[in-house]
């Protein structure tokens, strides 16, 4: 567990940190308009993207919340091995007195992983305690006994880290948001995530927080939000 950390000095830090740069690091991919988003927000008040801080203004307790500490490609160790949940970006926030831990996962056509059906037949070195790490991320879910076959697996891991590190940094709340940069391509991703919602409790709305009736460690929260690419302007500090 890594438990220190150098500030980054711009978009391109980021790249660094992704499983393959070389191909990854595109324009009008995830990975680098998600930086590029974040980077360009991090001298406004809140520290936070315009569209994002709007989505979290919807929820009451949520409202006013600015950025802590963001931590790209944050990676979140569950327990019984397997491999940690990497969240494109993890953030601790603040609203009055109380801590809200963010997971944020960027998409811009890339699918939201593998269907839990597939992930459990799937070779991997994780195979035989699969089973057992899904019972994990559902119980911490409030989702216990569910029928999770048809839900994309990534879905659960995010929430599910978002929740534990609520509890490792005494965060009052935890909050997942699909970001997406490409409405259209993302498409199949956004029906994912409305198949999610309900399997969570709440009917999913675009832009909009909503609260999970799940019993969860800490109130639960689930959001889509659209951001727009990067601009060239914006984009020339990130190449």
């Amino acid at each position: 567990m890594n438990r220190l950390y150098v500030p980054t000095l711009g978009p391109t830090d980021w790249r660094r940190l992704l499983a393959d740069p070389d191909t990854q690091w595109k324009r009008f991919q995830s990975a680098l308009e998600m930086a590029v988003c974040w980077e360009g927000a991090r001298a406004s008040v809140r520290g936070l993207p315009p569209e994002i801080g709007e989505a979290i203004d919807t929820a009451p307790e949520l409202r006013g919340a600015s950025l802590i500490i963001g931590l790209p490609e944050h990676k979140v160790q569950f327990e019984g091995g397997g491999h940690p949940s990497q969240n494109d970006l993890w953030a601790l926030l603040r609203v009055g007195d109380n801590f809200i831990s963010m997971a944020i996962e960027a998409k811009a056509g890339e699918k939201l992983d593998d269907l839990v059906s597939v992930w459990l037949t799937k070779k991997s070195s994780e195979r035989s305690n699969k089973p057992e790490k899904l019972a994990d991320l559902q119980r911490r879910l409030g989702i216990a006994g569910a029928d999770v076959s048809t839900i994309r697996y990534q879905l659960l891991h995010r929430t599910a880290s978002a929740l534990k590190e609520a509890e490792r940094f005494a965060a009052r709340y935890a909050l997942l948001i699909v970001q997406s940069f490409n409405r259209a391509a993302d498409e199949q991703s956004w029906q994912d995530f409305i198949h999610f919602g309900n399997v969570m409790g709440v009917t999913a709305a675009e832009g909009r927080i909503v609260a999970s009736p799940r019993s969860t460690a800490v109130p639960l929260f689930i959001s889509w939000v659209t951001s727009q690419p990067a601009t060239l302007e914006l984009l020339g500090a990130a190449v």
